[in-house]
């Protein structure tokens, strides 16, 4: 039986957090212990609530991990760490989130509200820091405002736009009392998007009409029809008007890209010729959950100006930063493209051959890949590793990719075969590391499928430590690593832009499957591009966490699919 609150007629406030956690229907923290934990940690072993408590080995980590796990689930992830150096640590995750729109709730614990001023070690201004990174950012000073704090933050991080968001927990809050008839939860907020908005009808029969009168529309999707859920509405928009719907990387999903009118990735990182020509010939483009930002649009030269744009996004800060807009429906992805479906079936439009255009394009892509894919160098070609995971991984399968070697090449050839969340990067601001700690948040929301984890080898450094942590929850997780040895993506840049300047961009080669075997893992090695599949199939067959090890092509030296090195 729970053990009850210390007082007759109250609790503390770390008991109240896991109470309040539990009435969010939360399963799962990622965090790591420190001094000013210590009374929340003490009532998760009291308590001993509905909630798995994975310790992970540094706070970056259990950020990420939150994240990958609030993408798979639809779920708010939790995250929590210590004060000072815990609360530093754990950033990196909550800005990626927030800019990524997934919401996660960071809980840093912090020096007593009495001990201000007066240079505790490990002393900082939590709110302050976390300010310009989060949605939302309190500082639970008052133990008895603690639950109606809590329910502000579940429902600042799960409507509208879903972001990141803080609570910053004081030593003295954690064992100041609360009135147990707080505590209770609005079950709206337990999981996102919440309370979403719908479209305004003027709006969308304006877009109708546009949609309908075009020549040759494509439909732009962002991370946001992912979010929303709106694959099924999104495909009957594009079956009416027959028109090519693209993604960005964190769009991939919107559209099962076996879909006869999907097209793929366009941008910079992962489009192709191909793909970009489709949006150049475009006559009105719809953005969807887009911020039309510099990787999507070519740094703003695709589409080019004078193309009629039709936005929406649930952020109405977002429509028109970018382009001007014809038609603007701030709403959810969703609500308004089901909206929009209704409204075009009035219509009885014209199809223009979208489909048509997107095989064409598709074959084009095709053919230069395959060739790639094929290939016999070494080192290992990155073409031939995608090829391989398409054939050996089912359509449920997790990969979560870091940026450098791996987003490009799996953004532009891996091709979901389902629509969903089957593919996780961070695409908001690029750190490297993300993969392994996303791919174990991922793994814990989503247990029953395979998760893959891809990293280049300077990714591997900056997490290699979490392999304790997958090994001692047993996650039978697959990683792999592309070896080169390089800041791929710099030492590219230096090629394509600086005249072959490479700068303090090599390092040495580590022999990685040696360090995760060290670790635990079942790991493997490969040189030879004939062993790239019986090995992957190994990997992935194993109960266990693995590893694969593959020496493969530097970026500088590749047919990446980035275009300002194809140029």
């Amino acid at each position: 039986m729970d053990q009850q609150p210390t007082r007759s007629n109250a609790m503390t406030g770390a008991e109240a957090m896991v109470r309040m956690l539990e009435a969010y229907e939360v399963s799962t923290i990622f965090g790591l212990c420190g001094d000013t934990t210590l009374p929340l940690y003490d009532a998760l072993a009291r308590l001993k609530p509905a909630i798995n408590h994975i310790l992970t080995r540094d706070e970056r980590h259990a950020a990420y991990m939150a994240d990958g796990y609030a993408r798979v689930t639809g779920k708010p992830g939790i995250c929590e760490g210590p004060s000072g150096g815990g609360a530093t640590y754990i950033l990196p995750g909550v800005v990626e989130a927030n800019e990524s729109s997934i919401p996660i709730l960071a809980i840093t614990t912090d020096v007593a509200t009495t001990s201000r001023g007066r240079y505790p070690l490990t002393e900082l201004d939590q709110v302050a820091l976390f300010r310009p990174l989060t949605k939302w950012n309190a500082s639970l000073d008052n133990s008895a405002r603690l639950p109606a704090a809590v329910r502000a933050a579940f429902r600042a991080m799960t409507t509208g736009r879903p972001g990141a968001v803080h609570l910053a927990f004081p030593f003295d809050t954690q064992k100041g009392e609360v009135d147990p008839a707080e505590i209770y939860a609005d079950p709206r907020h337990a999981r996102f998007p919440a309370e979403r908005a719908g479209p305004d009808p003027a709006a969308i029969e304006a877009a109708a009409d546009v949609l309908a009168n075009a020549k040759s529309a494509v439909i732009v999707c962002g991370g946001g029809p992912v979010i929303a859920g709106a694959s099924e509405a999104l495909a009957a928009v594009a079956r009416l008007i027959d028109c090519p719907v693209a993604t960005t990387v964190s769009g991939q999903g919107a559209l099962a890209e076996t879909d006869p009118h999907a097209l793929g990735v366009v941008g910079s990182n992962g489009g192709s010729p191909a793909t970009r020509a489709v949006v150049d010939a475009a006559d009105v483009v719809m953005f969807v959950g887009c911020r039309a930002g510099s990787v999507t649009t070519e740094r703003w030269r695709s589409p080019p100006r004078g193309t009629t744009i039709v936005h929406i996004d649930s952020d109405p800060m977002v429509i028109g930063a970018n382009y001007p807009t014809a038609v603007a429906i701030a709403a959810d992805a969703r609500l308004a493209l089901e909206a929009l479906a209704k409204a075009l079936a009035k219509r009885d439009p014209q199809g223009q051959g979208g489909a048509g255009v997107v095989a064409a394009a598709w074959s084009k892509k095709l053919a230069a890949f395959e060739a790639l894919a094929q290939s016999s160098e070494r080192p290992i070609r990155p073409e031939r590793v995608i090829a391989a995971l398409m054939r050996l991984l089912d359509d449920d399968a997790i990969l979560v990719a870091d940026p450098g070697t791996p987003c490009p090449y799996f953004s532009a050839h891996y091709r979901q075969r389902r629509a969903g969340r089957q593919f996780i990067t961070n695409r908001a601001h690029g750190a490297l590391g993300y993969a392994l700690g996303a791919s174990m948040g991922a793994h814990v929301g989503r247990p029953h499928v395979k998760t893959v984890a891809a990293m280049g080898d300077g990714s591997f450094n900056f997490a290699c430590g979490e392999f304790e942590t997958m090994v001692r929850h047993n996650m039978p997780i697959t990683s792999i690593v592309f070896s080169n040895a390089v800041f791929g993506w710099i030492k590219a840049g230096q090629n394509a832009g600086f005249d072959q300047r490479f700068y303090n961009v090599d390092f040495g080669r580590t022999d990685h499957a040696a360090v995760a075997a060290a670790f635990g893992l079942k790991a493997y090695r490969v040189e030879d591009p004939a062993e790239v599949e019986p090995v992957l199939r190994q990997a992935l067959a194993h109960d266990g966490p693995t590893l694969v090890d593959i020496v493969s092509q530097p970026l500088h030296e590749a047919a990446a699919p980035v275009s300002e090195w194809i140029a």
